[in-house]
């Protein structure tokens, strides 16, 4: 191969995007971003469908998942859900940290939800100085852009989300 070509193929090679999924790496090509949501023990219904790929740093635990587009849904009237295109931040066994690219909206107020934790059989999620707790399994079935759970199809049975007390407090 000739200098010319072999710098013109290095070039092209360098153009190309790495691949979305890290699994390309451990060798398990199949992993999903859901799939990698229960190997840190969390339920796959943390994203809503339509997760087209995903990183994850496995040394440090920073991962990002890609949506195609950004994605919106009610939960029961009360909450209004709002993922980026782009979802970020650190992930362990059983927590979320430095979220960002997920809000919701209480009232009349937009919070970025910031950590999720999960406590045995409940998920915490945290917007800072306020979180709410809910039973995990609300989270079994990722929810649907546009329409969240309550989808009213032959596909996805419509349910009721469990609530815990609404917001607390945390001190300071």
């Amino acid at each position: 191969m000739s200098l010319a070509a072999f710098l013109i193929a290095s070039t092209f090679l360098f153009l190309i995007p790495p691949p979305l999924a890290s699994s390309a790496a451990t060798g398990d090509e199949a992993v999903t971003a859901y799939d990698m949501l229960g190997r840190y023990h969390f339920p796959k219904g943390l994203l809503p469908e339509g997760v087209i790929g995903y990183n994850l740093d496995h040394s440090t635990g920073k991962f990002h998942a890609y949506l195609n587009g950004s994605c919106s849904f009610s939960l029961e009237g009360s909450y209004q859900l709002n993922y980026e295109s782009t979802i970020s931040g650190y992930i362990s066994r059983g927590r979320l940290a430095s979220l960002e690219g997920v809000k919701v909206k209480v009232l009349l107020f937009w919070f970025n939800i910031v950590e999720v934790v999960r406590y045995g059989d409940d998920i915490e999620f945290s917007v800072g100085i306020a979180s709410a707790s809910f039973p995990s399994e609300n989270f079994f079935v990722c929810p649907r852009c546009g329409c969240g759970v309550d989808c009213d199809d032959s596909l996805s049975p419509v349910r009721k989300l469990k609530l815990k007390p609404l917001f607390s407090v945390s001190s300071m």
